[in-house]
């Protein structure tokens, strides 16, 4: 390709590019799967790699990659970013619609917008011929911090404006963190030893002042634009709604849930509805901001001190609250978690009353020092249950109890163990405790475990509700009779279902420890043991240290086989099962010189015609290989079926050798 050429294909994948993440992120209509849009993007970044003087500022490939920064600096803001004043109840807002109709002297309903008052951090977004050229936080009002470097990282900011944009426009917005992304920004913290965010508005707000834009490209934000700063040339509008649907079409973000409506009253009945609808939300907001619609009534209306006149936030009630802890229960959840809840003197918090509130886990329990007879602040905000804030010492009486975790199930009775590095305590009773049994049988009925075709999680769910099903040894006791006599199974389906199970009596060992729901043994750990030990009690009989020698089975996985096989109810289950006719033959343990693909890592993507990739992954982990789920510069082979994706393309940028499957048929056949 000339440069002629480049030039005129980068700008084309650059358009692409940008029409697919206004379709993603403002339409909510994506055309293309992830995986077509990952590959433009390796085009481009190619090409630019190629022509590095192709790089453009609004590029997609330059959202992330510069040098960390030593500080920020600050930004004066060309038009000051105004708070809004705060209204509690339905006086308040009744008066502050008085006053709008006062100063306009006219008694007429005035028209409002109505948005939803986002928990997150306010940021002013500097575009120029349409780039983004600038992005500041709202600091004092006047003066903010620059973190262009930040916001050019989040995916549904616009780098470059579309449509009859101004020659320069500042837009407002709200940046925040989606609380799926924080739940699961959380989760990883927590594995990995890291100290969790407080809530979603201090994870966005540590997120953005983070001065590596590297680390803010690992955090899961988003913008809602709701307002603007200076601007020269173009239209908005004349009011505040139409410069919404204005932002659309530029391709910025604007919150769906946001209505025009007439008069006070719709404004209450808009809030009541909001207030209602508040942990359905895939964020939080704390109330809503009602702004008067038309921009020549605002300028009528004007300012005063430090807010407009035309606007006001409308508060949801209090989110905290002082509550008694009475006693601590623990709940077990389908994994096997053990959460302790606290039982509260009933209190009024966040529109409801709670009696109930989680204090997560032992480690959080002992960081915030909660104790049963402490005085302590709860909060709402959006979760189903209301969690433990902190504790008010000076109120702790003189008999309050330290916590303590329970040494065997609440449920089932079994051990209670909590690894060290683990946050979180469990019930060792996988295939026996009835808290997990719903989660323990659906996996062990699944494809890629028993693979017993037509026993899905709902029958599974409607077998244990008719106490059908209790352990997985039950699965085996089913008859037609019984299973036709459920709701929506008729004579046929029992039939199929029942030659399924018998069916799924011969198996491999490696499927049978999967099916077991070892905690962290997944299908390739499964292999590795099944391949290192060659037999079941083989593997029960193992010490750690022995378990350990299993290739990639570290301490973590080790303590959990070892816990596993040493809790009896799951050894009662899986004698149960044996008994019931489930059976495998045993694997001749090859020594490591009759492993010729010993230390060889293959990576299988596509699809395969001649034999399935579960078969192909089991035969090339027995003859000693790795198979690998991604694709890195450790990777010696992928091998490529029909309609192969990323993973192709991953092994071609990096040069790794690529085969085919009639190649994969014929190296197995070799060591047959």
């Amino acid at each position: 390709m000339n440069k002629q050429a480049a030039e005129k294909h980068a700008q084309s994948l650059r358009e692409q590019l940008q029409h697919h993440n206004y379709l993603y992120y403002i339409l909510d209509a994506p055309s293309i799967p992830d995986v077509e849009y990952d590959r433009l993007l390796r085009e481009l970044e190619t090409l630019e790699a190629q022509y590095p003087h192709l790089k453009t500022p609004d590029s997609p490939t330059q959202r992330v990659g510069n040098a960390p920064l030593s500080e920020f600096t600050q930004v004066k803001h060309k038009v000051p970013m105004l708070s809004l004043g705060n209204s509690f109840a339905f006086e308040e807002l009744a008066a502050f619609n008085k006053r709008c109709q006062d100063r306009l002297k006219n008694p007429a309903e005035i028209e409002f917008v109505c948005e939803p008052k986002l928990d997150g951090l306010a940021v002013s977004l500097l575009y120029e011929k349409g780039i983004l050229v600038q992005a500041a936080t709202r600091g004092d009002g006047s003066v903010g911090e620059n973190i262009t470097e930040n916001i050019r990282t989040i995916g549904s900011i616009p780098l470059k404006l579309q449509g009859n944009y101004p020659a320069a426009v500042e837009v407002r917005g709200e940046v925040y963190m989606p609380l799926k992304g924080f739940k699961q920004l959380n989760e990883i913290a927590k594995k990995n030893g890291d100290k969790a965010f407080a809530n979603p508005r201090n994870a966005a707000a540590g997120s953005l002042r983070q001065l590596d834009s590297r680390i803010t490209a690992t955090r899961p934000l988003a913008m809602y634009c709701y307002g603007i700063g200076a601007i020269d040339g173009g239209s908005i509008g004349d009011s505040q709604w139409e410069m919404l649907q204005t932002f659309k079409q530029w391709g910025l973000r604007v919150n769906p849930e946001i209505q025009k409506v007439t008069g006070i009253d719709a404004c209450w009945h808009y809030f009541e509805k909001l207030a209602q609808q508040r942990n359905t939300l895939d964020y939080d907001i704390d109330g809503i901001v009602f702004k008067v619609n038309h921009f020549a009534l605002q300028q009528q209306l004007g300012f005063v001190s430090r807010a407009p006149r035309w606007a006001i936030a409308q508060k949801f009630p209090a989110q905290e609250e002082l509550s008694k802890i009475l006693n601590v229960d623990f709940q077990v959840g389908r994994t096997g978690a053990l959460t302790p809840v606290a039982r509260l003197e009933p209190t009024f918090v966040g529109g409801a009353t709670v009696s109930n509130a989680t204090l997560h886990n032992m480690d959080e329990i002992a960081r915030k020092d909660v104790r049963i007879g402490d005085t302590v602040i709860i909060r709402r905000a959006g979760d189903v249950i209301p969690e433990v804030v902190s504790v008010v010492k000076d109120r702790r009486p003189q008999n309050a109890k330290k916590i303590m975790l329970p040494v065997t199930c609440p449920i089932c009775d079994s051990a209670v163990v909590h690894l060290e590095g683990e946050a979180v305590a469990r019930c060792i009773g996988e295939l026996f405790c009835p808290a997990q049994r719903k989660g323990i049988l659906s996996h062990y009925a699944s494809r890629k475990a028993m693979d017993i075709d037509g026993l899905g999680e709902r029958l599974v769910e409607l077998m244990v509700d008719n106490n059908l099903l209790t352990t997985a040894a039950d699965i085996y006791q089913l008859t037609v009779d019984k299973v036709a006599g459920l709701e929506r199974m008729g004579e046929k389906s029992a039939q199929n279902l029942i030659k399924a199970i018998e069916a799924s009596k011969q198996t491999s060992l490696a499927k049978f420890i999967y099916a077991l729901g070892i905690r962290e043994v997944g299908e390739s750990t499964a292999n590795n043991l099944a391949n290192h030990f060659g037999a079941l009690n083989c593997i029960a009989q193992a010490d750690i240290d022995a378990l350990q020698q299993t290739p990639d089975v570290g301490h973590v996985v080790a303590n959990n086989v070892y816990g596993f096989f040493r809790e009896p109810h799951n050894v009662e289950v899986i004698n149960a099962l044996q008994h019931a006719g489930v059976h495998w033959p045993d694997i001749d343990i090859a020594h490591p010189d009759e492993k010729p693909l010993q230390g060889q890592t293959f990576v299988l993507t596509g699809t395969l015609e001649s034999l399935a990739r579960d078969q192909a992954k089991a035969r090339l982990v027995s003859l000693g290989a790795k198979v690998s789920g991604s694709v890195s510069l450790k990777t010696n082979y992928v091998v490529a079926g029909a309609a192969a994706g990323s993973k192709l393309a991953k092994a071609e940028q990096l040069g790794v050798t690529v085969k085919d499957e009639q190649w994969l048929i014929a190296l197995l056949k070799q060591y047959d």
